[in-house]
């Protein structure tokens, strides 16, 4: 007996509010990529609760989305505590009772320390922030999708985790694991009416990674750099995890999509022999 109807795929009701009555959890959604989608998801209707590490990030987000008409509340947490964690999720539970989506945002590569000088500490210290917060958030919120059989997860993490990275192996290495619990977890909780996917930025300006300062003089290479010929810009990033977030993409599952003007499909990396190091982005050979 077939049981597959047309009508299987979820109806939006309102193209200009993709998220409305949503509630969505964005950890370091107070600036750059994180502000960007904490923002763009209260636009379309959802409920935002921003977690961040920096009060003067989170409450300049609930401002600026409450002065446009949305709604969003900031949690001061940090995310690589298991303390910290637990009460964010106690405090958007006890309020809401669910969450519909779950935006893993958080993420660094600082402290930059090259392989041949790195520690056991520093090792530890990445992986606190690129993929032991990714497991503490989303098992704290997985269980309230799974009793509800709905929802969605994104997971941020880099292009450099679906390519060689030659600048820093362990970072690389914690990208490419955030990426591969995208796509194991997706197959876990699939049949729970989870989806989750995954996004890996490339030559994004943000806060932590500043790619005009000190290129300005170079700025006809972009069409070398990155396919599109420009920079990208948190939003977007931000227009992709709307995407994942929402039902637009209720048949996706288990992917992990560059967002990244192209560079990781035209590998991205080059050794200059005149400035002896890795560059993305080479002035010249």
């Amino acid at each position: 007996m077939n049981t597959q109807e047309p009508t299987d795929v979820t109806p939006i009701d309102d193209w200009n509010r993709l998220l409305d009555g949503k509630v969505a959890v964005v950890t370091g959604g107070g600036d750059g990529i994180g502000g960007a989608i904490s923002r763009l998801f209260a636009q379309h209707g959802a409920e935002v609760e921003i977690a961040e590490i920096d009060p003067e990030r989170a409450e300049r987000a609930v401002a600026d989305i409450e002065a446009a008409g949305g709604v969003a509340r900031a949690h001061v947490v940090d995310v690589t505590k298991e303390d910290d964690v637990a009460q964010l999720a106690s405090a958007v539970l006890d309020r809401h009772g669910r969450v519909d989506v779950l935006v893993n945002n958080v993420g660094d590569f600082r402290p930059l320390v090259r392989f041949e000088e790195s520690t056991p500490e520093s090792w530890k210290s990445m992986y606190d922030i690129n993929l032991f917060h990714m497991f503490l958030v989303t098992r704290a919120f997985i269980g309230s999708m799974i009793e509800r059989e709905s929802g969605s997860i994104v997971n941020f993490h880099s292009v450099e985790g679906m390519r060689g990275y030659p600048g820093e192996p362990v970072y690389g290495a914690f990208k490419a694991a955030s990426a591969h619990f995208t796509q194991c977890l997706a197959a876990n909780v699939g049949r729970k009416g989870i989806r989750v996917n995954g996004i890996g930025p490339d030559v994004t300006q943000t806060p932590q990674v500043d790619y005009i300062t000190g290129f300005e003089d170079h700025d006809h290479l972009w069409p070398s750099w990155a396919p599109v010929g420009r920079l990208g810009w948190p939003e977007d990033q931000a227009r992709v995890a709307l995407f994942l977030a929402s039902d637009l993409s209720g048949f996706v599952t288990g992917h992990n999509i560059p967002v990244d003007g192209g560079t990781r499909a035209t590998s991205g990396w080059f050794w200059s022999p005149t400035e002896k190091r890795f560059a993305n982005r080479p002035r010249g050979l």
